[in-house]
């Protein structure tokens, strides 16, 4: 699959035409000019969604485990796949980073991808699908077989209008699923959700299999202290991930991995030996030899940084905290500091992906919302951020870095990055203080 980033002759154009023309008929133009790119390498790559099953996968959080669990089931029960994720994308035994820094690539590269997926013989692809995809039009002539509904929360406010706007663009792939011509679709929401129910009802048709799921209904016997251990249809399984959220992530992929035809024996098999997804609540290894227990997770919405931090309700939490992306979702800064409040021993804020804001303002901002400054300090450098939390930690606390997860830039004014890895940095802060 060829990423290359050279900019094509209609991007070009409409470049040039947003310096010239008003912003409203700019506005007006956009969506045509998406559909148009959906369209035209649709028919370029010969339509290849009509020739593989094709899952979507989307939600607020959750969505790159999810993908990463459904793949590795699939694969377990003997299926060529295809991933496009946030994290990577793979075409059977071949994969390439994601280095775009966006969960669903622009400009044509899903048909192509779906492509070299067809040519190398994949029966399924497994594909994140965002908010922004859906106004860019990167869904259309795509035919999902299934979708996957994770969650949702207040996120990327600023680019929809409203969260009712937000909420709108997620049900518009229940309606691609609902129009798609492949005859063995399913629904698989998240029904501990408060809109999961909204999905089942846009994507209902004569077609649909309803695979939707709720933790009390599906699973018994659930324990999340440590490995997640729960038994669903009378079948004990064991996962080594944690936290009460990847229930759900690992709920929705057995449900998929399922109506695809996995067996329960193999999907058992798979899910005890499915250890860490990058940057997904990912465990340093390296500190767990110099005896710290690290952590690096993408955590960006309060919701998602609860979850997170909830995984360790017994243990003192030294928190590396930023907020991303600055310009937008700035409502959300006060909040995830007041979490951050409630649940770390100590908080240690620093830069995160300011764009063209101010990066001090940022963070100042979240110190402001913490009340108790004893625990806190700003470490505006997040190399020394991360430094200052692996030698503080104490035998039995745990320092967890969220906000970047595999993020491969930090990125700053003027399109400016910084290349940058959480966990490398982690690791090459701990050779420093290794004794």
């Amino acid at each position: 699959m060829n990423t290359s980033g050279g900019k094509l002759p209609l991007e070009s154009l409409i470049r040039g035409l947003k310096r010239i023309l008003p912003h409203a008929l700019i506005t007006k133009i956009l969506p045509y000019y998406h559909w148009l790119w959906s369209f035209g390498s649709a028919l370029f790559y010969r339509f290849p969604a009509r020739k593989i099953d094709v899952i979507f996968i989307t939600g607020s959080k959750g969505k790159t485990t999810t993908a990463e669990l459904v793949n590795a089931l699939l694969e377990g029960a003997g299926l060529q796949t295809a991933l496009a994720s946030t994290l990577r994308f793979k075409i059977g035994k071949h994969q390439i980073p994601n280095q775009f820094k966006m969960s669903v690539p622009g400009r044509g590269l899903l048909q192509q991808f779906l492509r070299s997926a067809v040519d190398s013989g994949c029966e399924i692809a497994i594909m994140e699908m965002t908010s922004q995809a859906v106004l860019d039009h990167r869904h259309r002539f795509l035919f999902p077989n299934a979708l996957i509904f994770t969650n949702i929360e207040a996120e990327h406010i600023e680019a929809h209008g409203s969260y009712e706007n937000y909420l709108e663009a997620k049900l518009q792939l229940a309606e691609q699923l609902k129009k798609s011509f492949k005859t063995e679709k399913t629904i698989i929401a998240n029904l501990d959700d408060k809109e999961g129910r909204k999905f089942i009802a846009r994507a209902f048709c004569g077609e649909l299999k309803d695979s939707s799921f709720s933790i009390a209904d599906d699973l018994t016997k659930v324990k999340v202290k440590g490995n997640l251990k729960f038994t669903y249809k009378d079948l004990d399984f064991t996962s080594p991930l944690q936290g009460r959220h990847n229930l759900k992530n690992i709920l929705a992929a057995i449900k998929v991995a399922r109506f695809f035809g996995a067996p329960l024996t193999s999907i058992q098999e798979t899910l005890k030996d499915f250890s860490v997804v990058r940057g997904r609540l990912e465990r340093i290894q390296e500190a767990t030899d110099q005896g710290l227990e690290v952590y690096v997770d993408y955590a960006h919405t309060p919701e998602s940084l609860r979850a997170v931090y909830n995984t360790f309700p017994e243990q003192n939490i030294i928190g590396v905290l930023g907020n991303t992306g600055g310009g937008r979702d700035t409502w959300k800064r006060e909040v995830m500091a007041s979490i951050a409040e409630e649940h770390c021993a100590k908080i240690i804020l620093t830069d995160e992906d300011p764009y063209d804001e101010d990066p001090r303002s940022i963070v100042e901002t979240m110190y402001q919302a913490i009340q108790n400054k004893d625990k806190v300090e700003i470490k505006m450098d997040r190399r020394t951020a991360i430094s200052k939390a692996l030698k503080i930690a104490q035998k039995g606390e745990v320092v967890l870095i969220t906000g970047k997860g595999t993020d491969p830039y930090i990125m700053r004014a003027n399109g400016e990055r910084e290349a940058w890895d959480d966990a490398t940095v982690v690791r090459e802060e701990l050779a420093k203080i290794k004794i």
